[in-house]
């Protein structure tokens, strides 16, 4: 069997969770390099990974390391000049989202996915593998719910996380750029249409150091989309009960809710408190087989020549509407989007 050879550059959590899929689960895969600038990273990668051909410059491993392709899961600002380093250097690239963190970094991207037709780019926005989402979308396609016209998506890390996303505010970029990409483009895929218009509010009730960093611990958008569609977002930073996303899509015939509750498994709990279900603690938890999905359709992708479900362009947009909707929160006005 003929076997990928990849690199992976970042091994933070998600990344962590990206490197164990490609070493362990996935057959027609090896990694066979790792980079990091942080020394226990890279002990996790000779001690947990097996992989002994290891680098702190990300260039020296797209010269040295054998290596068909790599995996991006650094700081978003970092994304698009390794993934034009690396397609340059001849690598097939996934990158995990968002693209960039404008829109002249993600052209920047565009530019070298286009010059390189020869070699595959896939961006990992997971939510589009989870079985759930995708049940739902072949719903949507088939007509199930006649026309759909209206998607609400929630999205809220846990209390118990609060504190990174604190420490990481000054520089996150607003809340909507850090959080909303996912469910921003969850409405893309579900109305199979671009936003237009745009407009956004934050909040601040619990954590006042999210002000303190020009940031909201809470945010809503209200979207118009170029096919008449609308979609309403809400993220924020501080479920007491665990980490929470539900997406609701609304037709002509009928409504679809994907983890209305965001149950951590299928038992429930009869005790002192009631009837309880317990919620899913953490997005690693919640799309465990999503990641693995979509990293096995980038492997199959790249060995079968195929085209990945998720483009380069996909990125471009949800940045763009992530900025013209940060634009709106800051701005207390309606945004025109121009994609």
């Amino acid at each position: 069997m003929k076997k990928l050879k990849i690199g992976i550059v970042g091994l933070g959590r998600l990344g962590k969770v990206h490197a164990k899929n490609i070493a362990y689960k996935i057959p027609n895969a090896e990694l066979t390099a790792a980079c990091s600038i942080v020394e226990a990273e890279l002990e996790f990668a000779k001690s947990e990974l097996g992989v002994t051909d290891v680098y702190t410059d990300y260039k020296e491993m797209l010269a040295k390391a054998d290596i068909d392709a790599v995996c991006i899961v650094t700081t978003s600002s970092e994304h698009c000049w390794q993934i034009e380093a690396a397609l340059d250097a001849g690598k097939h690239v996934f990158s995990e989202k968002p693209l960039g963190v404008d829109v002249a970094q993600c052209k920047q991207a565009e530019a070298a996915v286009e010059r390189h037709p020869e070699l595959t780019f896939m961006l990992g926005f997971m939510r589009r593998y989870d079985k759930s989402y995708l049940y739902a979308k072949n719903l949507v396609d088939k007509g199930a719910i006649g026309t759909p016209y209206l998607v609400k998506a929630t999205g809220i890390d846990p209390e118990a996380a609060v504190q990174g996303a604190i420490r990481f505010a000054k520089n996150s970029g607003g809340i909507f750029l850090d959080m909303a990409i996912h469910d921003i483009d969850l409405c893309r895929w579900f109305l199979n249409s671009d936003a237009t218009e745009v407009y956004a509010l934050g909040s601040t009730f619990k954590h006042p150091e999210f002000k303190e960093a020009g940031d909201d611990e809470t945010g809503v958008a209200v979207y118009k989309f170029a096919n008449g569609a609308m979609a309403m977002v809400h993220v924020g930073r501080t479920a007491p009960y665990g980490y929470h996303v539900e997406t609701e899509v609304v037709g002509t015939e009928g409504t679809i809710r994907i983890s209305a509750v965001p149950e951590k498994n299928l038992a429930t709990v009869y005790g002192p408190a009631g009837v309880c279900t317990e919620c899913v603690g953490s997005f690693p938890e919640r799309f465990e087989e999503a990641y693995l999905t979509e990293m096995e359709e980038f492997v199959d992708c790249v060995l079968n020549k195929k085209t990945p479900g998720v483009n380069v362009y996909d990125g471009t947009k949800s940045t763009a509407i992530g900025y013209a909707t940060t634009e709106a929160w800051k701005t207390g006005k309606p945004v025109k989007i121009n994609l």
